[in-house]
């Protein structure tokens, strides 16, 4: 059964969300991200996507003060990721608790680095993002694009042993316009072995199901919760 995990965006402490990457788009949900932890995880959730989007765009761990609150305040398994630039951010970030390092932009910008997290923390603490657009990579918060072909990519971080991805396809995202099931079939195909998970355009629970069907670990969820497009309520479904 796909694990649902719910996304919180912070920045400058709050619940937020932005369409397509864009930070101009940036809309508060709630005040304090901790509550919104704890509601999740009343009504049955057991993972959390955490994104420092402050850290994302400045390109240094930004919000830790908050990820340690919701690490003590439940028992959420949690990914964290943004800005993450340096060994003492990884270790920060794993002395805080989480379940997994989410990594993006360094896999791709600084691959040298982040081959020597992975040897010197294992790769099983790792959740890799591919940021998508176009079937291209995309870093730094999806601010800039690159050429680098996302399947091949990933094919070539699963030699490393990670095998935790998360692929956010960033024209859904933020869209609820549906995610992108021609792309993850796709990617499933080419990636024998593949723990994936979608993220990017989710807004119904026939989403979450097609996105079963295909194959995917999890399913990460934002705009929809907090727009009330998918209730907690009818996420039990699949938990």
């Amino acid at each position: 059964m796909i694990t649902i995990i719910p996304a919180i965006d912070i920045i400058d402490g709050k619940c937020v969300r932005l369409s397509q990457g864009d930070f101009a788009t940036s809309k508060v949900y709630r005040e304090d991200p901790v509550e919104v932890a704890k509601e999740f995880e009343a009504e049955g959730i057991t993972r959390l996507h955490v994104v420092d989007l402050d850290g994302a765009k400045l390109g240094r761990v930004s919000n830790l003060a908050v990820l340690e609150k919701i690490v003590k305040a439940t028992s959420l398994q949690i990914d964290f990721g943004g800005g993450i630039k340096t060994d003492s951010e990884i270790q920060q970030v794993v002395d805080a608790g989480v379940t997994f390092v989410s990594i993006g932009s360094m896999a791709v910008k600084d691959p040298e680095t982040f081959n020597k997290w992975v040897q010197t923390f294992g790769p099983e603490k790792f959740f890799l993002g591919a940021d998508v657009r176009d079937g291209k990579i995309a870093v730094s918060g999806w601010l800039e694009q690159t050429g680098i072909d996302a399947v091949e990519f990933i094919q070539e971080q699963m030699t490393k042993r990670i095998s935790n991805v998360f692929c956010t396809d960033i024209s859904k995202d933020g869209l609820l316009e549906g995610p992108s099931l021609t792309f993850y079939r796709h990617l499933l195909f080419a990636c024998p072995g593949l723990r994936l998970v979608a993220s990017g355009g989710v807004s119904s629970l026939e989403d979450i199901r097609q996105l079963n069907q295909l194959g995917c670990e999890g399913v990460i969820i934002g705009k929809a919760i907090y727009e009330n497009k998918i209730s907690l309520k009818e996420l039990k479904e699949f938990l």
